[in-house]
């Protein structure tokens, strides 16, 4: 759980994105970091208790800086103001899927998955649905998955059938994707509550049997 302070920290900073600001917040930013050093080590307890592809990684692998790359960006606000915690046992040379939580106000939720794999790993993962779509749709139709996520999301899907599958396949929709994720929102206030953790854990349990199909599909060679 997190405290109100922590929260209101968030809110403050998205009011204040700026340097001057934030340097005069050192008291407030030291109290948050700490207790999002806490919860990151709470929620990978947790979530290592159902998945081992986590054992290897500590509470702050999952976390974040709070400074944006803005490089590239026409917003160059210099701070994030939400909090992310991403938990997957990939790495910069192996993708995998993992489990993601956002606190945000106003747009706080809860996902996994994997989001835009690159040409190679969209190959195998088409491949695998291709052959094994009876797999994907019972995971998906899963009373856990369904009770919380309901479905994949369909951001960024293509409009028509991918180059070398026939638009009449039975699991075209699944085939456009380009993107593999489901989110669930909530609202900010839970994360204030002592059982945030293990509600949050359980929600996120129902996430596995899709990053084990994911990490099938990944584990296949292309021959």
């Amino acid at each position: 759980m997190l405290s109100q302070a922590a929260l209101d920290f968030l809110r403050d900073l998205k009011q204040n994105n700026h340097r001057d600001w934030f340097i005069g917040q050192k008291k407030r930013y030291d109290a948050y970091k700490k207790e999002y050093l806490q919860l990151a080590t709470d929620l990978l307890a947790a979530l290592q208790a159902f998945d081992p592809a986590l054992e290897t990684l500590e509470p702050k692998d999952c976390m974040f800086r709070i400074n944006r790359d803005i490089r590239f960006s026409a917003d160059k606000s210099p701070y994030k103001t939400h909090m992310g915690l991403w938990f997957s046992g990939g790495s910069k040379i192996h993708n995998r899927p993992g489990y993601y939580i956002q606190i945000e106000d106003g747009n706080a939720f809860i996902a996994g998955g994997l989001y835009q794999p690159d040409a190679a790993e969209l190959r195998k993962l088409r491949r695998e649905i291709a052959f094994f779509h009876d797999d994907l749709e019972a995971v998906l139709s899963g009373p856990d998955f369904q009770s919380v996520f309901g479905s994949l999301s369909q951001e960024n899907a293509l409009k028509t059938a991918p180059k070398g599958y026939e638009k009449d396949h039975p699991a075209i929709e699944f085939l456009k994707l380009k993107s593999f994720v489901a989110t669930a929102t909530f609202p900010v206030r839970e994360v204030l509550q002592k059982d945030f953790v293990s509600k949050t854990a359980k929600k996120l349990r129902a996430l596995k049997p899709l990053n084990d199909f994911i990490d099938r599909a990944l584990e296949e060679s292309e021959d």
